[in-house]
Parts: structure tokens; C-alpha cells; sequence
């Protein structure tokens, strides 16, 4: 909802602003939409010559969630504390036997059962499970450290892969200022086609192309460059939770008393979706 309200603060100031100087809104309205055809295209281009069909839905998934808002709320996070410390307990007071048919198929797994919109984050369940399965193949004999380096891997791969469509964003707002230049010129020779008409008809050709400029260098600041940015703000926030994840596991590895396991899972989440202590231990106590 932000960024909508925020597109229309875009437009109607920069559009607004510009009649209320006595700006004539006709003659760019006129030019916007063959303007916006050669811009728009050569993004749409662009992108395509730049990226995997994967990687074009990756986008479009990204584009949406700006508008959709974060991936994950507070409630969530206390979820997978609770789910993961459970999982934890399973392992630590029946033993590895026990806990290897929930991370062998989390989709039968009780456990994760409770969990259902966790269940739904494929890359999250990979991660808890095969961190796991980690631990029950090797019987609880692996070193903490080593498993914790095999944790960071894989946060790392997702974080990099999920960073694609932000990364594609930006190169997009980086290029459309250069892509407006490319509207103006092919204005511009036009024009030049054109010169023997009256310096009235001149005027407007050249103005046209100059919407072209405006065009590339509004769409870049103004309106994708934005959009990389607060996808960039969604996506540090989501990989938050696959954080919470390894924290837990670390730090019921090496033994920590649970009050330390709490702080252990809390400590990389936002202020603004940080469950409290009390909640997540009268959680884990069943209250």
C-alpha cells in the first residue's frame, strides 16, 4: 500500500508541479506514449537479453512482493523458534533415531504440521531439515563449528539467489537514464528530418524528444531504482529468519541453557518483529 500511495505522490507532484508553472501537459501527454514505447521496450529488452526465464519470474515475484509487503510477520518468527526448538528438544532427549523421520519428510512430520505456513517456505524446511538430517546421520558426533559453516553456505547461496531480482532492478534503473538519451536521439534525428517545417511544428518535435530524457531519468530515480531499494529492505528482512534458524541450532549444539538459546534466536530479528523473552519462553514452556 506504501509504495502505491508513493507512486501517486511521485506523479502528481512531478506532473502537478509542472502545470501548476504554467506547464502545457498536452504536448508531453502526447509524446509520452510513443516515448514510453521505445523506453519501455528497450527495458523490456534489456531484461530479457539479461536474464533466465527463472530469473524474469524471480522478478516479477519481487516486483509484487514491494507491494505485498514483507514475507514474514512476528508471529512467524516466534513460529519457527518454536518449531525448531522442539525439534532441538526431540533430538536431545530421545536421540537421533527419533528425530530423523521428521527431517527425512517434513511434509508427514507432526511436528512441522503445526507449522503450516513455515511448511510452505520450501528453502526454509531445506534448511532445518538438512541441517538436521546432518546431525542424525553422524549421530550427534560432528564438530559445532563445522555445522555451523555448513549453515552459513547454504544462507549465503539463498541470500545471493534471492538478491537476483534486486540486483536485476537496479541494473534496470542504472540503464534507463541512458535508454531516455536513446528516445531523445532517435527524437532528435527525426527533427533534423523535419527541418524545413515552420519553427512551431520544430518546437514540438524537439520537445517531444526531450520527454524522452525526462522519461529515463524519471523512471530511474523515481520509480525503479525505489523499487530495488525497498526490495532490497523486503529481502534482508525475510533472510532474518533462516538466521533465527542457525542460532538455535548452534546454540543448542554446543549445550547453551535455554535462556541463551532464547537470546540466541531473538538477537537477529528487527526490533519491530522481535518477539519478547517472556513470549517466546512461556511459548516454549507450553503456556
Amino acid at each position: 500500500m506504501i509504495p502505491a500511495i508513493g507512486l501517486v505522490v511521485l506523479l502528481v507532484m512531478v506532473f502537478g508541479g509542472f502545470a501548476i508553472t504554467g506547464g502545457a501537459l498536452g504536448p508531453v501527454l502526447h509524446a509520452l506514449p510513443h516515448e514510453m514505447l521505445i523506453i519501455g521496450g528497450a527495458a523490456v529488452g534489456a531484461l530479457i537479453i539479461g536474464n533466465s526465464i527463472k530469473d524474469l519470474k524471480a522478478l516479477g515475484i519481487g516486483i509484487a512482493q514491494v507491494f505485498r509487503g514483507p514475507t514474514y510477520a512476528k508471529g512467524d518468527f516466534l513460529d519457527v523458534i518454536f518449531l525448531v526448538s522442539r525439534l532441538m528438544r526431540l533430538l536431545r532427549t530421545e536421540g537421533p533415531v527419533a528425530l530423523e523421520p521428521h527431517v527425512e519428510d517434513p511434509k508427514s512430520s507432526a511436528i512441522f504440521a503445526e507449522y503450516p505456513r513455515l511448511l510452505k517456505d520450501e528453502a526454509l524446511v531445506h534448511l532445518i531439515a538438512d541441517t538436521l538430517r546432518l546431525v542424525v546421520v553422524s549421530s550427534g558426533t560432528l564438530d559445532v563449528h563445522a555445522v555451523e559453516d555448513v549453515v552459513d553456505n547454504a544462507i549465503r547461496t539463498h541470500h545471493h539467489q534471492v538478491m537476483q531480482p534486486v540486483t536485476a532492478l537496479q541494473s534496470l534503473s542504472d540503464a534507463l537514464p541512458a535508454l531516455g538519451i536513446v528516445a531523445a536521439v532517435l527524437g532528435v534525428v527525426k527533427t533534423m528530418g523535419s527541418i524545413d517545417q515552420p519553427p512551431a511544428i520544430l518546437g514540438g518535435m524537439i520537445g517531444s524528444a526531450l520527454v524522452g530524457t525526462f522519461l529515463g531519468v524519471l523512471l530511474a530515480y523515481g520509480i525503479v531504482g525505489p523499487l530495488a531499494n525497498r526490495l532490497r529492505q523486503l529481502v534482508e528482512a525475510d533472510t532474518a529468519i533462516y538466521q533465527t534458524v542457525k542460532q538455535i541450532i548452534i546454540a543448542s549444539l554446543h549445550g547453551h541453557p535455554q535462556p541463551l538459546v532464547i537470546e540466541a534466536a531473538r538477537s537477529g530479528i528487527k526490533h519491530e518483529l522481535q518477539p519478547s523473552f517472556a513470549e517466546v519462553f512461556d511459548g516454549l514452556r507450553g503456556r
